[in-house]
């Protein structure tokens, strides 16, 4: 990622299975992403069940020198707005890195609504919220760009997540995307970046299309597993690197999955 020059890193994401990791493993994960990383700033997933969980997270992450944090409000018991708002007026507190908002409902089962981005995005250190895919049609999502940033402070950005529509949200005004290929094929993902920064839409858009067997893979199988059958037949993971009782893909997937990314030309650089 460095060697391609990614403009950020972040461990400990969902494509990092954060949540199924122990604070010790993820101290290990933690401090290998920054004595890799050089000049280039890293954040990290400092999501968890409880509150207090998250803030010994939050004290490990700033002791190793991250850059910002990233947050995702977990549950196992349904969340009320007020529980949300409470767990980042809680972390904020004693925060003294930026924070990242994810709002990821596929896996929290939380729904961010633009009253609850609003009073989020008015805590301390919060400087960015992770927004989930926007509507295909480009005039729709530019709208919905513009609804969110119409409630949330000016210096707080809006990141675009999932892959597939991440031309979309950056063309629609998304100032940044949290990207899933990025860790591990940050190539094209630079190219879709790149290309909407210099304002040619158009090359994003091209790019985006040229990619969109992987896309549908993303959607049947989950992206997720997919990474990591790109991780561990191109190294340095090892099957099966996923946490139980997560299982990755059958021989036949993982084969179909190794078989597009040669034929998009994606394979990582060893």
């Amino acid at each position: 990622m460095v060697d391609a020059g990614v403009d950020s890193i972040t461990a400990l994401g969902s494509t990092g299975s954060y949540a199924y990791l122990s604070r010790e493993e993820r101290w290990t994960a933690l401090r290998i992403a920054i004595e890799n990383a050089g000049d280039v700033p890293v954040f990290a997933g400092i999501g968890a069940l409880r509150t207090s969980h998250v803030q010994a997270l939050a004290e490990d992450a700033q002791s190793a020198g991250v850059a910002g944090v990233l947050l995702a409000p977990m549950t196992y018991q349904t969340h009320t707005d007020d529980d949300v708002y409470g767990l980042y007026a809680d972390v904020t507190r004693d925060l003294s890195v930026p924070l990242i908002v994810y709002d990821n409902p596929g896996t929290t089962h939380v729904t961010f609504t633009d009253d609850l981005y609003q009073r989020v995005t008015a805590l301390p250190n919060v400087a960015s919220i992770k927004i989930p895919e926007l509507p295909d049609d480009p005039d729709a999502a530019a709208a919905r760009v513009a609804q969110i940033r119409s409630r949330i402070p000016a210096h707080v950005t809006i990141g675009i997540s999932g892959d597939p529509a991440a031309s979309t949200g950056l063309i629609a005004g998304c100032e940044a995307w949290y990207s899933v290929i990025g860790g591990t094929l940050p190539q094209p993902a630079l190219t879709i970046t790149r290309a909407v920064q210099r304002g040619d839409a158009a090359a994003a858009v091209a790019e985006s299309e040229r990619l969109r067997p992987l896309w549908e893979l993303f959607g049947r199988v989950g992206s997720l597993r997919v990474m990591a059958a790109v991780a561990e037949h191109y190294g340095p993971a090892t099957r099966s690197c996923l946490p139980l009782p997560i299982r990755g893909l059958d021989d036949v997937t993982r084969a179909e999955a190794i078989a597009l990314i040669e034929r998009l030309g994606l394979q990582p650089t060893p």
